[in-house]
């Protein structure tokens, strides 16, 4: 009779688990939601009472069929012992705790009908049948669940009843979604609303933990203080480890994790109390509240919204405290027969089975019921509370709050709220309603000053003249009478303030005090100063002392006898004018962006300079600047970094230039500097050094630093004084600083005439080259030495000039980027790739992926990726026989823009390579935040290896970075054995070179495919 008697103490006090349940939950949700929560709690639990009397009992604990689930004891009670009912009563416990999980994970969003119905699920199609799987033979002792027949042990449910509450609610909240504004940048949900009356529901739960484990002996044996010991250390270490981790990991101690950690240790000894050592059990137990603030950090990761991190204390902690039986449990105790090895792939198994029954029924079961039922509540209702929404129950606060917005809406704050005496809600209403007096007050008397001060702004309207001009009448001495408004603004010191003061002493510069005082003496009549009844134009000072330009008219009032008495000075504020004045000559001859000199300002300065020169037999030097590669950085960063640069480059210039030197922007990038002082050659070559000098330091543009390179061209006078030749000898100059080699200065030379006019045509034939398809493409075949086959080809573009024969892409390519040829060149190379790869496709070879290099200007360029997508419908090829290859200098640009192109090719199936890697900016940070598939060592480093120690030293360097960034590394201009023994040898195993092969034709490319033929060509691999 005592078993009797203990079986039915353990089931009382595993039903005042759902009053700690209740409590914990409520009070750790906002307030709107409390009532909903509790009765949730409560509905639950009558639900998956009467769901476990009529059929969850009978499926759990009948005669097992094949130990799947139970045919017998349907609608228990009848004729049943008093033993069996103790029995009932407390695996009825079981199933209720087992639904109240639930409750907590999906708070604050889910319908009150839904939820009741997904617990009617859990009691009736899932916790009865995993229970029967696992607990089956403890009732029905000639028959055994098939989990139990395998040596499944889960003693006390850390898996049977709180990982299956944890799978439900997992499913729960993904298919419901997560609260409003929950995963908001910057947006935190409350903790709760009443935390200690948390701590208490928590205390409860572990009072009641002691029926749930030492209930689970069935019998009041020796074995129970020890598993009640288990229990207890386990759950004092959880709350341990969860506060040790939270705290190392956000340096304070959150009251919700030092909860959830105690819960986590509870469930995570459950499982294996009864044959696991008191040692064992804080070691379980530590770990079970760290895994509970990992699972939590990992759950909001997933973006998953468990309101009180059901799943991970109860289904992580489940799962662990499962598999701790087998790990630390005593095998001898365990009584399965089975090895430890044994014992933990069946303790696995019962995991998985459990976990993927639990996934399938209840998404299909929720699947199924929100096309029936709403799951979730509206938005609307959300934001109101579900204990308005659910169940039209409010509260003191509710009320309050209903009444202020009230306020709110209609600005209506002549009545009070309601008060509710003796209580807490009650006195902040009392205080409120002070306060909105105390407010009305003020504004009362505030309306009451503003009518006096319109009242006061209409008397000073009325005495106003006619003119808006400050009007001030001064005395003989020189002291204010009268100062209307006008004078109060252009002076910024009110009337009261200067009344009686001295105008001169006041308004007046102190260099000019003594003359105006001279001329007040003389009643403004004398030539000295201000005269009467003229425009004087003058410059006087505001109250703080800031001189700004005036024009003043003084008029003079006479008494009766003739004599005067006091002047008026009628004044009007210039700044305006004088400040339109100097912007339309800044207009006229500044740049408005760099405020240096403009084109016309130049040009007008040069005619003069050279007519002088001419004239007095002298000389003029004028420099012409233009930045190196300008169009790429306001291609790739962005016009606001290029306006950037060149307000930088113009302070740069400002600063090593003679004051007698005329720096102007001549148009875009480019910059004039003209010399007529001291002007001779080594004069014009020192200055252009320091230019290129200070230019090499980098300049800060977007948050990266970049060295934009100068070329100067020279021109001097000897013979010739035209200006438009002047310029265009400087500016030929300049283009010739730049075909050699860029970032130099170079004085004009005859020749350099011919070399301009030979570009312009080089660019005139490349556009007929496109025209006349002059243009074609090889294929050179890249090598995989671990497999010796060829794993894909890069596309390389020749140039068959009818006159000239081949030449070569290092003569055309640089003279194309300078233009927007490069684009129509990289368009055409696409379409000439792709429609090759899909005649390969039609003629059944088995295709390998071609890599066509494309450059910055088109890889940011509106309607690239469209012109991809396109290409690849149009012809039927997937995107991931296509490999663009970029190099380093695209990611100057904006790194979004970026990684939105890149984020394109990438869901086209496209990979992406960086060529020519470590000639660039090398950037770790461009590497680790772009979506990046390749790098590829340039071929100077390549060609290094074995002559230079460096050349090893910086292929072995890039490869350990491409390695460590799980980037694939493509080695191009492999020419010798050696170069390719020593790649293998740092783990490069992609080549490409002439010492595998030459670029192909397309022919050659395509009887390589038809062959079959997998291996480097003519070489053997080491």
């Amino acid at each position: 009779m005592i078993d009797v008697v203990w079986l039915l103490l353990s089931a009382t006090l595993v039903f005042m688990m759902q009053a700690g349940f209740l409590c914990l939950e409520s009070g750790r949700i906002r307030s709107k939601n409390s009532i909903n929560v509790a009765a949730k709690n409560i509905s639950d639990f009558i639900l998956s009472s009467a769901v476990f009397n009529l059929v969850g009992f009978g499926l759990m604990f009948g005669a097992s069929y094949q130990g799947m689930l139970g045919t017998s004891e349907f609608l228990f009670g009848d004729q049943a012992s008093s033993t069996s009912i103790a029995f009932f009563l407390f695996q009825m416990m079981f199933c209720g705790t087992a639904a109240t999980l639930v409750s907590g994970a999906v708070a604050e969003r889910m319908t009150f009908v839904g939820y009741l119905l997904m617990t009617i699920m859990l009691s009736a199609l899932i916790y009865p049948i995993v229970g029967h799987w696992a607990w089956n033979g403890v009732y029905q002792s000639d028959s055994q669940g098939w989990l139990e027949a395998l040596g499944f042990v889960d003693f006390a449910g850390s898996t049977i009843v709180h990982s299956v509450g944890g799978w439900v609610a997992l499913v729960a909240v993904w298919l419901i979604g997560p609260r409003l504004r929950r995963f908001e940048q910057g947006i935190l949900l409350p903790q709760g609303s009443n935390l200690p009356l948390s701590g208490l529901g928590l205390l409860l739960i572990w009072l009641g933990w002691i029926g749930f484990n030492g209930g689970s002996t069935l019998s009041f044996n020796n074995s129970v203080p020890a598993i009640l010991l288990n229990t207890f250390v386990s759950a004092i270490w959880g709350g341990i480890g969860a506060s040790l981790l939270f705290y190392a990991l956000h340096r304070y101690i959150n009251v919700s994790q030092v909860l959830n950690g105690v819960i986590a240790g509870l469930v995570g000894i459950t499982a294996g109390c009864h044959v696991v050592s008191a040692s064992a059990s804080i070691l379980i137990g530590l770990l079970s509240g760290m895994i509970t603030i990992v699972g939590s950090l990992l759950m909001e990761r997933w973006r998953l919204d468990d309101a009180l991190d059901v799943v991970p204390a109860h289904l992580f902690a489940g799962i662990w405290g499962t598999l701790a039986v087998a790990l630390f449990g005593d095998l001898n105790a365990l009584g399965t027969g089975l090895s430890r090895w044994q014992q933990l792939q069946v303790q696995l198994l019962g995991i998985v089975a459990i976990g993927a029954y639990c996934l399938l029924v209840v998404y299909i079961a929720l699947s199924i019921l929100r096309q029936f039922v709403a799951l979730r509540v509206t938005r609307e209702q959300e934001e109101q509370g579900l204990n308005i929404a659910e169940h039209r129950a409010t509260t003191e606060l509710i009320d309050l709050l209903t009444s202020m917005h009230y306020q709110e809406d209609q600005a209506d704050f002549s009545k009070h709220v309601p008060e509710e005496p003796f209580t807490e809600v009650g006195q902040i209403a009392k205080q409120y309603n002070q306060v909105i007096d105390r407010v009305h007050k003020e504004i009362s008397e505030r309306d009451q000053a503003l009518y006096w001060f319109k009242e006061s702004e209409m008397r000073k309207s009325a005495i106003l003249d006619s003119s808006m001009d400050c009007i001030v009448t001064i005395n003989g001495s020189g002291h204010i009478i009268e100062y209307n408004p006008a004078a109060e603004r252009t002076f910024g010191v009110l009337k009261r303030q200067v009344k009686g003061k001295s105008f001169i002493a006041t308004f007046v510069p102190q260099a000019d005090r003594e003359s105006i005082l001279t001329s007040l003496a003389t009643g403004f009549s004398s030539s000295g100063g201000w005269l009467i009844n003229r425009r004087n134009h003058f410059q006087l000072q505001r109250g703080d002392n800031e001189p700004f330009p005036v024009e003043i008219a003084i008029t003079k009032v006479v008494n009766d006898q003739g004599g005067f008495q006091e002047f008026t000075l009628h004044i009007r504020d210039m700044t305006r004018h004088v400040k339109l004045q100097q912007r339309l000559r800044f207009l006229a001859y500044s740049d408005p962006l760099t405020s240096l000199y403009n084109r016309t300002y130049m040009t007008e300065q040069l005619e003069h300079a050279l007519q002088q020169a001419k004239e007095c037999h002298q000389a003029v030097a004028l420099l012409f600047l233009d930045l190196d590669k300008f169009k790429i950085i306001n291609d790739t960063l962005g016009h606001k970094a290029g306006d950037e640069l060149l307000c930088e480059v113009s302070s740069r210039l400002t600063d090593v230039v003679l004051e007698s030197d005329i720096i102007a922007r001549w148009g875009g990038d480019e910059f004039l500097i003209m010399l007529t002082e001291e002007v001779s050659v080594q004069r014009a070559e020192q200055l252009s050094q320091k230019i290129l000098q200070q230019m090499r330091e980098p300049v800060l543009l977007a948050g990266n630093p970049v060295k934009v390179g100068t070329s100067i061209g020279i021109a001097m006078t000897e013979h010739l004084y035209d200006v438009e030749q002047l310029i265009q000898q400087a500016d030929m100059a300049m283009y010739w600083a730049k075909q050699n080699g860029r970032d130099n200065a170079k004085f004009f030379e005859a020749f350099m005439a011919n070399e301009v006019s030979s570009r312009f045509q080089y660019e005139q034939q490349i556009k007929q080259a496109l025209a006349q398809q002059q243009f074609h493409l090889l294929y050179q075949p890249q090598i995989d030495t671990l497999s010796q086959s060829v794993m894909g080809f890069e596309a390389l573009i020749r140039w068959q000039h009818p006159d000239k024969g081949m030449i070569s892409p290092v003569e055309f390519i640089p003279i194309a980027e300078e233009s927007n040829l490069i684009c129509h060149i990289g368009d055409w190379v696409l379409q000439q790739s792709i429609a090759l790869l899909s005649a390969w496709q039609t003629a059944g070879v088995a295709v390998l992926p071609i890599a066509v290099n494309i450059s910055g200007r088109q890889f940011v360029a509106e309607g690239f990726i469209d012109t991809i997508a396109s290409l690849l419908q149009q012809h039927q090829v997937d995107g991931s026989l296509l490999k663009i290859e970029i190099t380093e200098g695209v990611f100057l640009h904006d790194m979004s823009q970026c990684i939105d192109i890149m984020a394109a090719l990438k869901g086209m199936g496209v990979e992406i390579s960086v060529d020519d890697f470590g000639t660039g900016y090398s950037s770790l940070h461009y590497l680790k935040e772009l979506p990046l598939d390749i790098l590829k060592i340039d071929k100077s480093f390549v060609s290094g290896i074995g002559d230079q120690a460096e050349g090893d030293k910086i292929c072995e360097a890039i490869i350990q970075l491409a390695q460590n960034l799980d980037l694939k590394v493509i080695a191009e201009g492999v020419e010798t054995q050696e170069q390719a023994n020593v790649l293998n040898v740092l783990g490069c195993h992609l080549h490409q070179g002439y010492f595998y092969d030459r670029p192909l034709s397309e022919s050659a490319a395509l009887r390589l495919l038809q062959q079959g033929q997998r291996t480097a060509l003519g070489t053997s691999v080491v």
